[in-house]
């Protein structure tokens, strides 16, 4: 068995665990031997696709009973030492420093205003009677998302307006790349189309942001004609979407890939600030489908990935200099942006950066932040000790 103990993140406040182990009852095993103490409250965990999920549910449940347990499968995991694949991830919460409620939101279809209420006064409910702060200033709301719902937009709008001041961030669950299954754990099983919601009220220092390292270029694009329920684009100034996307990029059509769209992103322009919409494949009749909303009339910018290590590395600096003293950050990834450094042959120095920084998190489909749906950003909350 590999002993994780030296790397892993051990506060009074929080705890960090990983498993390498590919037998699901033993990779629990693991995280539990790395978690067990008597001030658990909260499990947060991010696992490979790869698990047979029945399997870890069932592990996790009976190893973590009495416990609150929410999780998501991953493009790629964040662990104490950097990137990993195949793995397991895991995050513990003391029930000292930290008041968590979690609740499952199924059919995202019909959730509105009245559900997204409902949904935080509940959760805030269950958070006071736990006694460790104030609601408003200490509080922080995390997202996980089937990301293959398509679901995430409207759910967003709705749940932020809810929350009100409770800043709100998260991640839509993963496959590995294989865009076919994406799944949620909350009480003791695995969903799709659904989200989890968890309310963290705590006594420590925290601080909720996002960021990219895209910079644009001259290049416009028209979206003239889509189909926004599905997320595809048939036209793009007029023209089939893949063709004319394929035209300003260089890049043949039929070599179109992950890897083309990971180093030549779209974005739209609010304010002053890009928030990228990432394509997610070339479909037959030469539309294009995305991990973000798309509308008809919407302006998009052909962007350029700029410095990743240098921007990622000051952003992630910034937030802990603004903590008393930072005991670890919790990140949602997107997979481009971990697959723009592998092609560029920089996994190892992103992977040591985060492990510098004591990131944990997962690599994922779209990150949230605030109400609004992203991708290509890193998007997290820094915590520091409890004052």
């Amino acid at each position: 068995m590999t002993d994780h103990s030296s790397q892993n993140i051990c506060q009074p406040e929080l705890r960090t665990a990983f498993s390498t182990e590919r037998d699901e009852r033993v990779a629990v095993d693991q995280l539990y031997q790395q978690l067990d103490w008597p001030e658990l409250n909260f499990l947060l965990f991010f696992c490979s696709a790869e698990y047979q999920l029945d399997k870890l549910a069932a592990a996790l449940q009976q190893r973590f009973e009495g416990v609150l347990v929410a999780g998501c499968t991953t493009a790629g995991e964040i662990t104490a030492e950097g990137y990993d694949q195949g793995s397991i991830s895991a995050l513990g919460f003391s029930r000292e420093a930290f008041a968590v409620s979690g609740q499952l939101i199924g059919g995202l279809q019909q959730f509105d205003f009245n559900d997204a209420q409902g949904v935080v006064e509940q959760l805030s409910e269950r958070c006071l009677e736990q006694q460790i702060a104030p609601i408003k200033d200490h509080s922080f709301a995390l997202t996980l998302f089937d990301g293959l719902s398509t679901q995430e937009e409207k759910v967003l709008v709705t749940l932020d307006s809810a929350l009100g001041s409770i800043p709100h961030f998260g991640g839509s669950a993963g496959d590995d790349i294989c865009l076919a299954n994406t799944h949620v754990y909350f009480d003791g099983a695995f969903h799709t189309n659904a989200a989890v919601i968890i309310l963290v009220n705590t006594s420590c220092e925290f601080r909720v942001f996002s960021g990219h390292h895209m910079e644009s270029r001259d290049t416009k694009l028209v979206v003239t004609e889509a189909d926004s329920e599905q997320r595809r684009v048939l036209e793009l100034n007029a023209e089939p979407a893949a063709i004319e996307y394929s035209r300003i990029v260089g890049v043949p059509v039929e070599k179109l890939n992950h890897e083309s769209f990971a180093l030549n992103p779209i974005a739209v322009r609010i304010g002053d600030e890009y928030f990228v919409r990432s394509i997610q494949s070339v479909n037959d009749d030469l539309s294009l489908t995305f991990y973000c909303a798309v509308e008809n009339g919407i302006v998009l910018t052909l962007m350029e990935p700029g410095e990743l290590i240098f921007k990622l590395d000051q952003q992630l600096t910034r937030e802990e200099q603004a903590l008393g003293e930072h005991l670890l950050t919790l990140g949602c990834d997107c997979f481009l942006r971990r697959l723009e450094a592998q092609i560029r042959g920089k996994s190892d120095p992103v992977s040591q950066l985060l492990q510098r920084h004591r990131v944990v998190g997962f690599n994922t489909y779209g990150e949230q932040i605030d109400g609004m749906h992203v991708n290509q950003t890193f998007t997290g909350v820094a915590i520091g000790r409890k004052v």
